[in-house]
């Protein structure tokens, strides 16, 4: 079973080692995820659906036109003598009743200019307004999204410089414990400790050998996480430039803002829903258009030699369109109250976050001087009990619980690190505008 754990141990680092290493810096890697990242891009892609759907309400303003061209061919008594004075051919003949009753097949081939212009459509402007509403909130969520993108990968970035501090503990503490299991075994054969003593370094040193298989692993895994963010298709083992250190406070941070891009994107939607009521209730008042028509007319194909043209105006009154519209202005009324229900809860919500984000960051401040006090102090008792154990005057298994717990108050400091600066950065997150 040892073997077999030895073995196993020996690729797991065969395999880490033919994967080299590429180091990598903070501020590249924020750049590139700034850059490269899916997500964000997808979020961009949002923003541009959005300026879509709003220049789609530029009809409220702007005219339609279209041109359409038509061919028939008929003898129906109506559409034949319509068809000859619109190509200005009527004769007096054509008044014979035979005639109108039977009249010949006849073709006509005509192109048409229409227009409608809109004049008057109270509801159409402000759902062009909602429309602007809800382009402005996409646009708000784009820059949050981005931030808090950038927040993550700040955060795992600390996380894979924590998975190297872990490992270079472990790694120092398989050096220590290879040092005690070669002193157990020196003293075993001397006859100063038993047996067990012997093997109880040897576990230890198994032990710490498992705990580094974890931590390798687990810096593969951080490192494709970054990978994926930088929209890197080739998976590559990261190593940081920068190495894990404390960030100090900045003294700019200041309480949560309004002006804070999620926020305003929550606002943004409250005057969507706004200007939505508002044009619900203007849908019961009524519409004027105008509209107008050009045409040209001819026997042949291709050729115009009859023209006309139509000019109007359109004032129309939907008295009653069953219950649809009251029902509907019902509706956006509530969900405009609903929305600025859940803006007031959002805000009060963001300001308890940030209450909790500051006394993390403090308690993690406080936890930072006790961990390094207790590494400092466990590395001395360590220090002590080695070299009591070098003169026979320590048992082992008090030796490998002061190195055990040394590596573990090591670890212990350098995860309260992380603690600390990824509560500074959730901090800065929160507080940014």
């Amino acid at each position: 079973m040892k073997n077999l754990f030895i073995i196993v141990f020996l690729l797991s680092l065969f395999t880490l080692s033919a994967q080299t290493a590429i180091p990598l810096s903070r501020n590249d890697f924020l750049q590139k995820v700034e850059q490269e990242n899916v997500d964000l891009k997808i979020s961009s892609e949002e923003v541009l659906v959005a300026k879509g759907d709003f220049r789609q309400t530029n009809a409220v303003l702007l005219p339609k036109i279209s041109v359409s061209y038509t061919g028939i061919s008929t003898n129906n008594p109506l559409m034949a003598f319509g068809s000859k004075l619109n190509q200005r051919i009527i004769t007096e003949s054509d008044f014979n009743p035979d005639l109108l009753n039977n009249p010949s097949q006849i073709e006509d081939y005509a192109t048409r200019f229409d227009i409608q212009l809109p004049l008057l459509n109270f509801d159409g402007f402000h759902e062009r307004k909602a429309a602007r509403a809800k382009l402005e909130s996409i646009e708000y969520q784009n820059i949050r999204s981005k931030d808090y993108m950038m927040f993550e990968a700040e955060k795992s970035y600390m996380q894979l410089q924590l998975a190297y501090k872990t490992l270079e503990v472990l790694q120092n503490s398989r050096g220590v414990a290879q040092e005690n299991k070669r002193l157990a075994e020196n003293a075993f054969n001397q006859g100063i400790i038993q047996k067990a003593d012997m093997l109880s370094s040897e576990v230890r040193l198994l032990e710490i050998k498992n705990q580094i298989q974890y931590a390798q692993s687990s810096i593969q895994n951080i490192s494709n996480r970054l990978s994926i963010m930088m929209n890197d298709s080739i998976l590559k083992v990261m190593i940081p430039a920068d190495s894990l250190r404390i960030f100090e406070a900045h003294s700019s941070l200041k309480e949560v803002s309004d002006q804070r891009k999620d926020i305003l994107a929550m606002e943004s939607v409250n005057e969507a829903y706004n200007q939505q009521m508002k044009a619900d209730k203007m849908s019961f008042l009524p519409t004027l258009n105008a509209f107008g028509s050009y045409q040209l007319h001819n026997a042949e194909i291709f050729k115009s030699t009859a023209s006309g043209y139509i000019l109007g105006a359109e004032l129309k009154w939907d008295i009653l369109n069953g219950t649809k519209r009251f029902g509907k202005s019902y509706k956006s009324k509530s969900e405009f109250e609903k929305s600025k229900l859940e803006l007031e809860q959002y805000i009060s919500e963001s300001r308890a976050e940030f209450d909790e984000a500051k006394r993390m960051l403090g308690d993690a401040a406080n936890k930072l001087q006790l961990t390094s006090l207790a590494m400092e102090q466990s590395k001395e008792a360590f220090r002590v009990r080695r070299n009591r154990f070098s003169q026979g005057l320590e048992r082992t298994t008090d030796l490998l619980i002061a190195e055990a717990q040394y590596a573990q108050k090591q670890l212990e400091y350098y995860a309260t690190i992380y603690e600390h600066n990824a509560a500074l950065a959730y901090l800065e997150f929160l507080t940014k505008e």
